[in-house]
């Protein structure tokens, strides 16, 4: 295969105009990696053309033959009932969303319904951080507001959040604060490297979801395969398998 990649650094009407491009140029497959629901146009044009298009952890869409992601559904349930267990199922919940992406919009949605059926669980603040730089910077700055207008130990029971930077940025917060011994349990998702590190050091940042990126990548490659060859994709989204991260396991 002759592969061309290409990054519009997020700009999404530059996406639709590639597109476009890679349609005039009669290319075999398209895979995106940004909401298709904002590509609309560009997705027309490539299914006018018959070319097919694949999402890899971008959302479905009719549009799409198929989208390879991390089961966002079952990564946001194990994480939010780790929180559930380890706070015996009571106490005062940050969760940190970020609904305009669809795979983490699934993880907020999912971890909602799971703290709402613990009745003794009140989700105290549900933020969705500026995420310029990821997330860690506009989190640190909104759980140190948290942490100072809940000053009680006890107060704050756990930390939720849909991805790691913001998991990370409140982990510098209640440290910066001297609040690391009051046990407030803080769960991630991606266990990126620094997410990875601060869960091997033992303290408050207890767990996150590992996404098989590579696996991810395969199954894309997978999936552009048996399109090019005129094979019927049932399912609309593949999902890769992911792993809990803790303590127990960091070192794997």
């Amino acid at each position: 295969w002759d592969l061309n990649v290409i990054d519009t650094k997020g700009d999404v009407a530059e996406v639709i105009s590639r597109i476009e491009d890679a349609v005039n140029q009669k290319v075999d497959a398209i895979v995106i990696n940004v909401d298709p629901a904002q590509i609309t146009a560009g997705l027309e044009v490539a299914a006018e053309a018959n070319i097919p298009v694949i999402g890899m952890d971008s959302g479905a869409d009719p549009l799409l033959v198929t989208n390879i992601t991390s089961n966002g559904y079952a990564m946001a349930a194990e994480t939010s009932v780790y929180v559930a267990n380890r706070i015996g199922g009571k106490g005062n919940v940050v969760m940190f969303v970020f609904d305009a992406f669809p795979p983490v919009q699934i993880r907020g949605v999912v971890a909602d319904a799971v703290f709402a059926n613990f009745p003794d669980i009140n989700v105290m603040d549900r933020i969705t951080p500026d995420v310029q730089d990821g997330g860690i910077a506009d989190s640190r700055s909104r759980m140190e507001a948290l942490l100072a207008a809940n000053p009680e130990k006890g107060s704050i029971a756990a930390v939720w959040a849909a991805w790691d930077q913001p998991a990370i940025g409140s982990l510098q917060a209640i440290e910066a604060a001297g609040r690391s011994d009051e046990g407030i349990v803080i769960v991630g998702m991606d266990a990126n490297p620094q997410a990875r590190d601060a869960i091997k050091a033992g303290g408050n940042f207890e767990a996150s979801m590992a996404q098989d990126f590579v696996g991810i990548g395969l199954a894309t490659a997978e999936a552009v395969g048996r399109a090019k060859a005129g094979q019927e994709i049932k399912a609309k989204v593949i999902y890769v398998p992911t792993v809990l991260i803790t303590t127990a396991n960091v070192g794997n």
